[in-house]
């Protein structure tokens, strides 16, 4: 360890330690999702599990809750529930990531943990260089740097970034989200024997050519994997106009499906779809987990979307990842369906209603709180419309006539009422996460997602039901809590 990495690793932690009161003072602060415990969260890195342990790395700027020269914070966990805040995996130390250790992902090898991330590079000018770097962990905990093992190729702006891993038919393979030097999103891919010595293969999507020739100037974060059989290339592409519904957030988080031949390499595909229809899901990140499953963490907040006017900024803490979530292909589609040990958090046994709304809006007393998980079952609207408002902060909408699902929140920004929709043809059920300033929603077991972040009165909790003719449908609510 050098001696500025020391003085870096010594600096963050005093920030904690100032600021360690007035965080947990927040009435916003979460109850059971990842937050850091001081300044700026964002990207999910590294996330892996080995010997048991899900490792959770994710981008961190302790000093500020602005954007700046990224540390690697770490979380750990036997359980998805349970988690440890560890030790700092990565300083922005030495020359080739003095301006941020950027993200990227980890590989298990030889028994121990490789990393892979972007080290970012500023000039005085505003000039920037970048570097895929490589590091490497005997526990997970404690990493011994490599330096670069990429460097940037001749068709790419130095906007070329956040490395994916993963092995494959005795080959590695690293995708790279990256901008052609033609200012095209591109996602590049690079080949290896050995995961020191890359070779630069091509683009395997954007970059101005096939489906998504002209989708953005900029791919962040790709991650490719096999799911049920097919192939899923995630990403997170930036410059994307709105279409009605879609894209109506600042930069987008989705996946198109298709089929990947690793000896060309090459991906054929079909069009892109959102993950999530909510305000803020951002640089989702993937792993294979020893059991089998495919489980997602997203980064619950979008890049340059008024991140200066979130309350929490005077608490001197920003963001939070979303619930960790499985994978699954269901016909064309991925679903997203939150982890089974979440059930874990559930701190008392269910409260179960069956509801009946006529042309009315009805509250619950045993149905109320902060933290809380509700199950909406067999729901039945006959005619007009069916919300749920959540205190002052947020309101879930769905009109069968219409086949819209709407979410409506209290902007952080100036107050007024902002919505995020999606077409679903039928509302069977909902599975609903709030924790105090979020709401994950799950429609019909993971068919479509809406994830973000709401800023209700902290001296409400209460939550009511609404029908503008008539709707019955059978609900559970746990309270829950770590």
């Amino acid at each position: 360890m050098t001696t500025r990495d020391e003085e870096l690793r010594q600096a963050a932690y005093d920030e904690m330690n100032k600021h360690k009161v007035i965080v947990e003072r927040d009435p916003y602060r979460l109850h059971y999702h990842l937050m850091p415990p001081v300044g700026l969260l964002n990207d999910p890195n590294g996330f892996i599990q080995s010997g048991g342990v899900y490792h959770l790395y994710y981008q961190w700027m302790p000093f500020k809750t602005g954007h700046g020269a990224k540390f690697w914070g770490h979380y750990s966990s036997r359980d998805l529930v349970n988690w440890t805040h560890e030790e700092i995996a990565l300083t922005p130390s030495e020359w080739y990531e003095k301006n941020g250790c950027y993200s990227g992902s980890a590989i298990e090898h030889d028994g121990k943990i490789l990393a892979f991330y972007t080290g970012n590079v500023k000039g005085d000018e505003g000039n920037r260089e970048t570097y895929q770097c490589l590091a490497v962990s005997e526990d997970g905990v404690h990493f011994d740097k490599k330096g670069p093992v990429v460097h940037l190729p001749d068709a790419f702006t130095a906007h070329f970034r956040d490395p994916k891993v993963w092995k494959q038919d005795g080959k590695y393979f690293m995708v790279v989200g990256a901008q052609t030097t033609d200012l095209k999103g591109a996602v590049a891919i690079l080949k290896s024997e050995n995961l020191t010595g890359w070779t630069y293969s091509g683009i395997l999507t954007g970059g101005g050519k096939g489906k998504l020739a002209d989708f953005g100037y900029m791919f962040e974060c790709p991650d490719l994997f096999q799911l049920d059989g097919e192939d899923v290339l995630i990403f997170s592409p930036q410059g994307l106009e709105a279409e009605g519904m879609k894209y109506r957030n600042v930069y987008q988080a989705g996946y198109v499906k298709g089929s990947f031949d690793p000896e060309n390499p090459a991906f054929e595909h079909g069009d892109f779809e959102e993950l999530d229809r909510g305000f803020d899901f951002y640089a989702p990140q993937t792993t294979l987990d020893e059991h089998g499953r495919r489980i997602l963490f997203g980064w619950m907040s979008v890049p340059d979307q008024n991140e200066q006017d979130h309350p929490t900024i005077d608490y001197k803490w920003l963001h939070t990842m979303t619930l960790p979530r499985e994978l699954k292909l269901v016909g064309d589609k991925v679903w997203q369906i939150p982890v089974d040990e979440l059930s874990d958090l559930r701190a008392e046994e269910a409260v179960e209603h069956a509801v009946t709304l006529v042309k009315e809006s009805k509250a619950l007393e045993s149905v109320r709180g902060k933290a809380l998980e509700l199950q909406l079952d067999d729901i039945c609207i006959e005619g007009g419309w069916m919300d749920l408002t959540i205190s002052d902060g947020a309101r879930l909408l769905y009109h069968p006539g219409d086949k819209v699902f709407t979410l409506e929140r209290k902007s952080y920004v100036d107050g007024t009422i902002e919505k995020r929709q999606c077409t679903l043809n039928e509302l069977n059920s909902m599975q609903i996460f709030i924790d105090t300033s979020s709401i994950e929603i799950f429609l019909n077991g993971g068919e479509e997602t809406f994830t973000a972040r709401f800023y209700p009165s902290p001296n409400l909790d209460r939550i009511t039901f609404s029908a503008s003719k008539k709707a019955e449908f059978r609900l559970k609510k746990w309270s829950l809590g770590k």
